[in-house]
C-alpha cells in the first residue's frame, strides 16, 4: 500500500477522548488529528517520540489528518490506523503474498453473515467453496519479538471467533489473520492477562478448525506492505 504524498512526521504529544491526538510539527506548532483506533494502544502512547500522520483535503472533515504510525515505548514502529489492515491483507492476497489464501477467483469485502449479525472482513470464493477471513490489527509489543492481541477487552473479537467456528461447522473454511503492524516481531500470541475470555475462545476456535495466521508488515512513511509470515503461539 503506497502513500502519495508520504506521511508527515511529527512528535507525539498525547491521545485523548479516544479519537483525538495532538502532535508537534517541525515549526513548533501543534496539530490535532484523528486517531482511528478504539483500542487502548498500550505501549503505543509514548509522548515525545516520532510519529507519522496523513493529511486530508476533504473540507467536510473536522480534523485535518489521521495518526498513522507511532513509536512504541520500547522503540518499535507501530501502525495504529485500524482502517488499514483489511486493505493490507486484501492487497497481499491479490499479490500472492499469502500462499494459504491463493486459488480463489472472487473476493468481497464486509459481507453480512452469521447468527450474531456480523460482517466478515473478506469473503473469498471459488465455485461453492467459501473462505471467511477475519482480520485483526496487532500493535501490542510484549518485548523479545513477541506481539500480543488484544490490547483491551474485546467482546466483539470473541463474537467474531464464534461466528468463524459456526462457519467451519457448516462446512466452510474460516481464517483469522493477525495483521501485525509492528516492527521486529516474530511471534504472536493471545494476551490472556488483558482478556482471558478472548484467549480461551481463540484456542477453542483453533481446536474447532478455524485457521489462524499472522503476517507482519514492513512499515514506512510512503508504503506499508504485509510481507512475511510470523509464528502463532496459542
Amino acid at each position: 500500500m503506497k502513500f502519495d504524498p508520504a506521511f508527515e512526521q511529527g512528535i507525539f504529544i498525547r491521545r485523548y477522548k479516544r479519537f483525538f491526538a495532538d502532535v508537534a510539527l517541525s515549526d513548533g506548532s501543534e496539530l490535532t488529528i484523528h486517531c482511528a483506533n478504539t483500542g487502548s494502544m498500550k505501549h503505543c502512547l509514548a509522548p515525545g517520540t516520532p510519529c507519522w500522520f496523513s493529511r486530508s483535503d476533504n473540507p467536510k472533515r473536522k480534523l485535518p489528518g489521521t495518526l498513522e504510525m507511532v513509536t512504541t515505548s520500547d522503540g518499535l514502529l507501530a501502525g495504529v490506523n485500524t482502517s488499514r489492515p483489511n486493505r493490507l491483507v486484501e492487497e497481499a492476497i491479490l499479490a500472492g503474498r499469502i500462499p494459504e489464501l491463493e486459488g480463489y477467483s472472487s473476493l468481497r469485502r464486509e459481507v453480512r453473515y452469521g447468527a450474531e449479525n456480523s460482517r466478515i472482513d473478506l469473503l473469498l470464493q471459488e465455485g461453492d467453496q467459501r473462505c471467511y477471513v477475519e482480520v485483526k490489527n496487532v500493535t501490542l509489543s510484549a518485548g523479545n519479538g513477541l506481539a500480543q492481541f488484544p490490547d483491551s477487552v474485546t467482546t466483539r473479537g470473541s463474537k467474531h471467533l464464534r461466528e468463524l467456528m459456526a462457519m467451519v461447522a457448516e462446512g466452510h473454511r474460516a481464517v483469522l489473520c493477525f495483521c501485525v503492524q509492528l516492527s521486529d516481531v516474530s511471534t504472536v500470541s493471545p494476551e490472556d492477562d488483558i482478556d482471558p475470555v478472548y484467549g480461551k475462545t481463540l484456542r477453542e476456535a483453533l481446536a474447532a478448525g478455524v485457521e489462524i495466521f499472522a503476517y507482519g508488515c514492513q512499515l514506512g512513511a510512503d508504503e506499508i506492505v504485509l510481507d512475511r509470515k510470523l509464528n502463532v503461539k496459542c
